[in-house]
């Protein structure tokens, strides 16, 4: 027994490796506090915009009108349950139209129902000064909205209209 070496360790070794053995016990084993960050996210996230039933935005794309006198129709988005193309004349954006499948937003669909007007049998609203929307199937909100002062309410009707209303309508 006399090759037996012990290894001392000091008492104020001894004292700082069971404060940190402490520490790290208690650092690991408590909850982490949300930070302000983590509560305003949740707070403002909200559901998703588009639900799984919502059509393709490219479904929608052969109901659009067609190029007509100095009016060519441009594809500028397409999304799930929505598409926009833009209504260009000499180079200058004079509306812009759109398909929104209101499945993935029932109360857009709701504003409908108070209509007093209709465009095609379709019950139709005005969207602020500048836009305006029918429903097309209890499903489908059409919209074209002026881009620029001379595109009237009667041009909107117009081009509102021109759109495969009837296909559109027949979209499962």
């Amino acid at each position: 027994m006399s090759n037996m070496r012990f290894h001392t360790v000091s008492f104020p070794r001894v004292i700082q490796l069971l404060v940190f053995g402490v520490l790290l016990l208690t650092s690991a084993c408590t909850p982490a506090e949300e930070s302000r960050w983590t509560a305003v996210q949740e707070a403002t996230q909200g559901g998703r915009s588009t639900t799984k039933e919502a059509l393709a935005g490219g479904d929608f794309n052969q109901f659009f009108p067609q190029d007509r006198d100095q009016f060519d129709v441009v594809y500028t988005q397409e999304k799930q349950g929505f598409a926009e193309a833009l209504l260009r004349a000499d180079d200058q954006d004079a509306a812009t139209l759109s398909v929104f499948d209101t499945v993935s937003n029932p109360a857009a669909a709701e504003k409908y129902t108070a209509s007093s007007e209709s465009i095609e049998g379709y019950p139709a609203i005005a969207i602020g000064d500048n836009g305006t929307a029918i429903l097309v199937a209890d499903r489908f909100q059409v919209q074209v909205r002026s881009e620029s002062a001379e595109f009237s309410a009667d041009d909107r009707t117009a081009w509102l209209a021109a759109f495969d209303l009837a296909g559109l309508a027949a979209l499962p």
